[in-house]
């Protein structure tokens, strides 16, 4: 072993200097950045790095320098190592011969030191040492002057700086901000941070809210603290041994979810063009901070009638553009593709997202697609129909669409024009049936009666289970009452009250009005609306002359008012006169409440916290702080006027009523005195 520390040692000893070369300077400069415990700990990793380079020098290390530096070893330096008792012969005088050339020939075996790379180290390190003194020290932000508003006494902590800075939640997209004054109005979850100065350093400090939430603040030359706003809330600056500061508000608004409106189409329900194959839609949705720039359009088709409707629902991925704050979204639906080929409704409803997981859905979007209609052509005018008239049609509109038709017969096709005809006369035949029931009449036109029903052809046939009412039976008529005549003579099939009889002048009129109709439908059944115009405007000022003849006009009576009695006049009696007691309406909890808080507030007295505390107001907040201000100073009127301002918001208004009366003249007065009435 004595053999290989001839060359180890120096080894080791070279590369633990080497690891110090490089460690050393490092250690110095993380002393002058980050203070004497981080140089200590770079300097014990260097320790490390050194021991365990250290531990790579012995036998092997040697015989591996040996054979790679000096050929004459002929590699042969393994039997330097070797226990002589175990070599043979040969090897024995290798062994000698390889002693003797290292004796004269062999010396250090240890790498050269790395100067360049070492004094490049501790240049650097200087250079940024001198670097990291000379630089100018960071100069901490001014703080703005406090408005606590707390005259300074010597040795009581005080508030001399502050500043707020708030960090707005992510979903707002706003950047951060700092604050002169400690109140501040932010979306709810932003974070606040608390910068103070006090003179002279209090032992401790908190930001303590009303509510009971606390913040403690680090102490230093700046103290700080922060907070996640999740309400709003009163706080004032408390530091430990200083008489407390005023309030101050914190308002926490709540993120509003998105509103969406429907740009295209303007109606909420749209009818199917014929041969239309596409269908567009368009949104815009506005949020306070932004919606999310893509949205979901759910489609539903519904298809089918009656009982065989089936529903399916697609949900397309849109994507918006324009600003995050107001974003258009639209698409253009593929109607045989979301499989409205026939009868049917396709509904689309836009669903956005705003940051805030606001989740909104637009107005429902229908498009409809009648189906065709279909006409027996048969006598029964209980036709199959698909599609009902949606409203029963005045005479006067009947001739106003019969002129519009001749107006357009040129625009359009014989086809058509018989088509438009034939819907004007079924508007004329729900006119005409309706009028008939004036009469008393059943049915009118073909007969409703199955073919081999055995009746007579034209003979109303009636049982005591038709579904309607016969009048009691049993009963004994009387003559000359009208409903009894209409119940022997006609058929009422409505109540007795309801039914109308009118005079033969009346009814021959309303009859011809009916034939009329009767006429005018016929022709426009015929596709002949030309003809069936002068039957139409017969039956209209048939019906005015009905109309005319059935009002009743009554005279106009004025009122009958009692003879004034000219004996009393100018007397002054009021003996016979009720007085008219108005009794006053009962206080609500509430405005009693409100009534004792401004009793309090309305003096220099103390105030009363218990009767603010029960004031229902509309900004608690405000109502508190302006409480606290005049509990602090009682004695300053502006504060004193603030809270009453607020408690008179709180009160009720009181309802209307009668003015008081004018004293009147100086004539006036000596005459109410003259006749002893109290003024």
């Amino acid at each position: 072993m004595d053999l290989a520390a001839r060359w180890t040692r120096p080894a080791r000893v070279r590369a633990g200097g080497i690891v110090a070369g490089f460690g050393v300077p490092v250690a110095i400069l993380v002393a002058v950045l980050a203070g004497v415990v981080a140089a200590a700990v770079v300097l014990a990793a260097v320790a490390g790095v050194a021991w365990w380079r250290t531990r790579g020098f012995g036998p092997a290390w040697v015989v591996r320098r040996l054979d790679a530096r000096h050929a004459a070893v002929e590699d042969s330096a393994d039997l330097l190592f070797a226990d002589p008792a175990t070599l043979g012969p040969l090897e024995r005088l290798q062994l000698a011969r390889v002693s003797a050339r290292i004796d004269g020939a062999a010396g250090d075996l240890t790498d050269p030191w790395p100067v360049r790379a070492i004094a490049a180290t501790w240049i650097a390190a200087a250079a940024a040492v001198v670097a990291v003194l000379l630089w100018p020290a960071p100069r901490e932000e001014r703080l703005a002057p406090s408005d606590e508003g707390v005259a300074r006494v010597a040795g009581v902590p005080a508030l001399t700086g502050q500043r707020l800075r708030v960090v707005p939640p992510g979903y707002t997209g706003l950047p951060a901000r700092n604050l002169t004054t400690l109140d501040a109005r932010v979306p709810v979850g932003s974070r606040l941070e608390w910068v103070l100065a006090f003179e002279p350093a209090p032992r401790a400090a908190t930001i303590a809210f009303l509510d009971g939430r606390r913040v403690a603040l680090a102490p230093g030359a700046r103290w700080r603290g922060g907070m996640t706003v999740q309400r709003s809330g009163l706080y004032r600056v408390a530091p430990a041994g200083a008489p407390a500061g005023r309030l101050h508000r914190l308002d926490a608004v709540a993120d509003q979810p998105p509103k969406v409106a429907v740009i295209a189409p303007r109606r909420t329900l749209s009818l199917a063009g014929a041969g239309q194959r596409a269908w567009t839609v368009a949104f815009e949705a506005r949020d306070d901070y932004g919606v999310a720039g893509g949205a979901r359009l759910i489609v539903t088709t519904a298809s089918g009638e009656g009982e065989q409707v089936t529903f399916r629902e697609r949900t397309l991925t849109l994507g918006g553009s324009g600003a995050a704050t107001r974003r258009r979204f639209a698409a253009t639906l593929d109607l045989a593709a979301m499989g409205l080929s026939g009868a049917g409704d396709l509904i689309a409803q836009l669903v956005v997202r705003d940051g805030a997981g606001h989740v909104v859905r637009s107005p429902s979007l229908i498009l409809r697609r009648k189906p065709p209609q279909s006409d027996l052509g048969t006598g029964l005018d209980a036709g199959v129909r698909t599609a009902m008239p949606a409203y029963l049609r005045s005479q006067r509109q009947v001739i106003i669409d019969i002129e519009a038709l001749l107006r357009a017969r040129r625009g359009l096709t014989p086809a058509q024009f018989v088509e438009r005809a034939g819907r004007i006369g079924d508007d004329q035949s729900a006119l005409r049936r309706r009028y008939g029931d004036f009469l008393g009449g059943e049915t009118e036109g073909a007969s409703d009666a199955m073919p081999t029903s055995d009746a007579e052809a034209g003979t109303e046939q009636h049982s005591a289970d038709d579904g309607h009412d016969h009048g009691p039976t049993g009963t004994p008529l009387v003559l000359g009452r009208a409903e009894d005549v209409l119940n022997e003579y006609g058929h009422a099939h409505d109540e007795g009250e309801a039914s109308t009889l009118f005079d033969p002048a009346t009814h021959a009129k309303l009859t011809a009005a009916v034939d009329q109709m009767w006429q005018s439908e016929g022709a426009l059944r015929s596709g002949e609306p030309a003809r069936a115009l002068p039957f139409a405007n017969r039956a209209l000022v048939l019906i005015k002359q009905v109309q005319q003849a059935t009002r009743v006009f009554l005279a106009k009576v004025g009122s009958d008012l009692p003879p004034i009695d000219a004996t009393r006049r100018m007397t002054g009696k009021r003996d016979d006169i009720a007085p008219a007691a108005l009794a006053l309406p009962a206080r609500t909890a509430d405005e009693a409440a409100a009534a004792r808080a401004w009793a309090v507030v309305d003096g220099v007295g103390r105030i009363d916290g218990a009767a603010l505390d029960r004031l229902p107001s509309r900004d608690p907040l405000a109502l508190a702080a302006a409480r606290d201000a005049v509990r602090r100073d009682p004695a300053c009127e502006a504060c004193r006027a603030t809270l009453r301002g607020l408690v008179w918001q709180a009160l009720a208004r009181p309802p209307a009523g009668a003015m008081r009366r004018a004293q009147g003249s100086a004539a006036g007065r000596r005459y109410l005195d003259a006749i002893g009435v109290a003024r």
